[in-house]
């Protein structure tokens, strides 16, 4: 037997077989003890011996230099060995594994775990990359190498709406546990989202747009949140839905998941009409609504411009039951408001003036009007004119909540949450890109609209418990790489991952991450 020793504990040893050939070996040494790591061949020539020897002094080498380069904590290589591993290695590509896992950790959070992946996938993508869903199925596989069928993919969505319902309540169980909600108060808003189109089909129609695409076919999306902000429930109804209409049906909604609890619901003015205002009353509801002062009676106005004193947060409370049972209408004025009403009311006066004096009155203006007199098709309207300033910097609210319940200047300050609802759907249109929308079908839509909604979940979860924006959480996630680095003498890949930054460990830490999640 003739041993040939190698670097560490490996050893090359030769021992004749009963055939009269040379067995090589690669032999590894545990102190005492010694065990055959890889048997190379058996010669019978010289020549084959040479082979083999070369052979095995390779393969105790890759042995020596793996473990070296990939181990936790690697004795220092001297430059001229890092050289030769490092040549014999190649980087074959660069994932984003730790963002996804992120993202899938806070969708478990937010009671969103029993789905299936796919839909998981959809939505925090919404947050890394929104793009169509072909183009997402793209992304998928090149950020995160996972692959999913097309066909299987789409039809999957299709269903994604069976399961409303239990995302829903993933979402009030989210906010009732983790938020410590009791659904006292909710609020309540709408959206538009148009279609990149002309043509109508049976869901999308054109309506009153507030992206103001009039002509074009949209959707028209109630949203309601907690006082923070976070999503609980939506629903998606037809580009023609007048926005006053959509709000009873999703309140009923939420009353039967939270049960007992009847929240006072904060809607802007939109929602203020005497019907709306009567069913909640009907149904128990409280309601904190915007007003829209300038459609009430002159005598009103004149009532609010006597008896308001114009300093900064003067209040007074109305009666408002001649309108509608139990009301009362709370006005305030603002320094700051005025500044900015009296801007805009002076601009738009002398807008009215000029096309005046041009002779251009049928354009668009405010405080021009069509004349009686024969020798003039339009004049300035005075009394228009006079209504608007009595009313300059002061806004009106109207609740059913009596004074003695809430006082005046809480009413204001839950209606200013409202806000949250809107700072919710800005982040669903720029930061998840809600819109454009690559579907016609109404099923596809409501499927893309939930999507969007779990999306907007993970989203205001992540910002409410950091404090963090969405996207600078977006920022320090994507900052965490993955290099794929192929050993090419052993064919196996080895995935490094960076350091998180601390600002990034803070994040997870946070939101009840660990800090590797799986």
């Amino acid at each position: 037997m003739v041993s040939s020793s190698m670097r560490g504990d490996l050893t090359i040893r030769t021992v004749k077989t009963k055939s009269g050939a040379t067995a090589v070996q690669v032999v590894q040494n545990k102190g005492k003890q010694r065990s055959s790591l890889k048997h190379i061949g058996s010669a019978h020539t010289e020549h084959d011996l040479e082979l083999l020897m070369t052979e095995a002094r390779e393969c105790a080498e890759a042995h020596c230099r793996q473990p070296n380069l990939f181990a936790e904590t690697p004795p220092e290589p001297s430059p001229s060995t890092l050289a030769s591993v490092l040549a014999q290695t190649r980087l074959v590509g660069i994932t984003h594994q730790f963002a996804r896992r992120v993202l899938l950790a806070c969708a478990r959070k937010c009671g969103l775990g029993d789905l299936n992946e796919l839909y998981l996938d959809l939505a925090l993508m919404r947050i890394i990359e929104p793009a169509s869903k072909l183009k997402t199925l793209e992304l998928l596989e090149r950020y995160f190498s996972v692959r999913y069928v097309e066909r299987t993919a789409y039809r999957m969505l299709s269903k994604l709406i069976e399961h409303q319902a239990a995302i829903e309540t993933a979402a009030i169980q989210t906010a009732r546990e983790d938020m410590q909600e009791t659904f006292s108060l909710v609020l309540y808003d709408v959206t538009t989202l148009y279609f990149e189109s002309f043509k109508e089909y049976d869901f999308q129609k054109p309506g009153f747009s507030k992206d103001n695409k009039p002509m074009q076919p949209q959707i028209v999306v109630g949203l309601i949140t907690t006082r923070s902000g976070f999503p609980v429930m939506h629903e998606v109804f037809e580009g023609n839905t007048f926005e006053g209409h959509t709000m009873l049906a999703v309140v009923k909604r939420l009353q039967e998941r939270v049960g007992e609890t009847k929240p006072v619901i904060v809607a802007d003015a939109a929602m203020l009409s005497k019907t709306n205002m009567q069913e909640l009353e009907k149904e128990g509801y409280c309601y904190i609504v915007g007003a829209r002062l300038a459609s009430t009676t002159a005598g009103f106005i004149d009532l609010i411009d006597r008896t308001l004193p114009r300093t900064d947060k003067a209040l007074r409370r109305f009666d408002y039951g001649h309108s509608v049972k139990n009301a009362a209408m709370i006005c305030e004025f603002s320094d700051a408001r005025y500044r900015k009403d009296k801007r805009e009311f002076d601009k738009q006066v002398k807008r009215a003036l000029d096309l005046l004096e041009r002779n251009e009155p049928g354009r668009r203006a405010k405080f021009v009007k069509k004349s009686k007199e024969k020798d003039k098709s339009f004049i300035f309207d005075t009394a228009l004119q006079a209504k608007t300033e009595k009313l300059l910097g002061v806004k009106g609210f109207v609740t059913n909540i009596p004074e003695e319940t809430m006082s005046s200047t809480d009413v204001i300050s839950y209606y200013r949450d409202l806000w949250h609802v809107e700072q919710a759907f800005r982040m669903s249109k720029s930061d998840l890109q809600a819109r454009p929308i690559f579907h016609r079908t109404q099923d596809s839509i409501k499927a893309h609209m939930l999507v969007c909604f779990m999306g907007l979940m993970m989203g205001k979860y992540l910002e409410i418990n950091t404090g963090l924006s969405l996207r600078k959480i977006r920022e320090e996630l994507w900052k965490v790489h993955e290099a794929q680095i192929l050993d090419q003498r052993t064919g196996e890949v080895h995935v490094m991952q960076m350091e998180t930054s601390e600002l990034t460990n803070s994040l997870l830490e946070k939101i009840g991450v660990p800090e590797h999640p799986h």
